[in-house]
């Protein structure tokens, strides 16, 4: 299945090599020895053309909820003419559609599924899921319900309630959402910027942090799921094009303060857990990802990626030794003065993450 590469860097470790697959949608496999060749050639394959919180997902005792209502839109999608198809074959999005509707499990990124055709948010997940497979219907349909399996497992919209500890959680991830002007633009994806940040420094002990990889994991995913509460596909009224897709986020990963020489089992088994889990079932989520703080040697190890991924993907990676001078990459950005809304720290006078950011609840 080729979709775009998770979305974790391993923390505490050396960025090492790209291991691609998208959110998301995403980062390079850590190694902190020598890298890794990449599972595939592409992060973001070529694309076809065809906060407020969502519903949860339905528990596995629940009834199947009862699909989302048909949105009519000034310029509702075509569907069918979104795509080519040989004769007498239906087009991809309806293929996934007749796929996904035999499944128990009604749900993806809080979105309640709807017949494409009618139900933008429903059209956007299904491309996202075309995008990162190259267009090709089998493996988007195989990687769709796999999807699915794995959230009637796992039910990462509950994840948003669970505690976890905060000894081992707090202040080692957040999300925040920047918008043009003062108004908080829930429903419109070009008026705002959402982030996802990765604190690896704030971490005390490998070993209690990632020891219980399950744990972590959903919390990783917890993390995940609040940053796609903030992008909001549920609340889409545009369906996206081959140059049009506003639903996606920024990653960043903060290493300050960690040691490059400190490497533990139980930090690489977390991070390539991650890598799988959100690579696998979050495609097409990425914008742009900054690994900060990184010391100027370990820029040799990005050089090694042009070996394993496409130039389109490599673009989208950013090391940088300093994270003071993130804000200087956001001059041209569809929120006027976003690197001025970014923390102190990172270079903006904005509120700090503690502050502004989201997080999953610990105790």
């Amino acid at each position: 299945m080729s979709t775009q590469p998770s979305d974790n860097a391993e923390p505490g470790t050396t960025p090492a090599a790209v291991s691609t697959d998208a959110g998301n949608e995403n980062t390079p496999t850590v190694t902190g020895s020598e890298p890794d060749a990449a599972k595939h050639t592409e992060e973001e394959p070529k694309v076809v053309n065809p906060t407020e919180p969502q519903p949860t997902a339905p528990v596995d005792n629940e009834p199947k909820p009862a699909a989302a209502p048909a949105q009519d839109t000034d310029s509702p999608a075509d569907v069918k003419d979104s795509v080519s198809t040989t004769a007498g074959e239906l087009p991809p999005l309806v293929q996934l559609w007749k796929a996904a509707e035999g499944h128990p499990h009604f749900e993806i990124w809080g979105v309640p599924l709807s017949d494409p055709e009618r139900h933008i948010p429903t059209q956007i997940i299904f491309q996202k899921f075309l995008n990162a497979n190259d267009g090709q219907v089998e493996k988007a349909k195989d990687q769709l319900l796999k999807t699915l399996d794995w959230r009637q497992k796992t039910q990462p919209q509950q994840l948003l309630r669970k505690m976890f500890s905060k000894a081992k959680f707090d202040g080692l991830g957040y999300v925040t959402t920047y918008t043009a002007g003062d108004e908080p633009a829930v429903d419109e994806p070009e008026q705002k910027e959402v982030f996802t940040w990765n604190l690896y420094g704030s971490v005390k002990s490998l070993d209690e942090t990632f020891g219980n990889l399950q744990e972590f994991v959903e919390w990783r995913v917890a993390l995940m799921e609040l940053g796609l509460m903030e992008i909001n596909i549920g609340g889409a009224i545009k369906p996206i094009t081959a140059d049009y897709d506003p639903y996606k986020m920024t990653q960043v990963h903060d290493y300050k303060g960690i040691s490059f020489l400190r490497q533990t089992d139980v930090a690489k088994a977390a991070s390539k857990e991650c890598i799988k889990v959100l690579g696998d079932n979050y495609p097409e989520l990425l914008k742009e990802k900054f690994f900060l703080n990184i010391p100027a040697i370990m820029g040799f190890f990005y050089g090694l990626m042009k070996m394993f991924v496409s130039k389109k993907t490599l673009n989208k990676f950013h090391p940088m030794s300093s994270g003071t001078n993130l804000a200087k990459e956001f001059v041209n950005t569809k929120v006027d003065g976003l690197g001025d809304k970014l923390p102190a720290e990172y270079g903006g006078k904005g509120a700090d993450l503690k502050t502004l950011g989201k997080a999953p609840i610990v105790q």
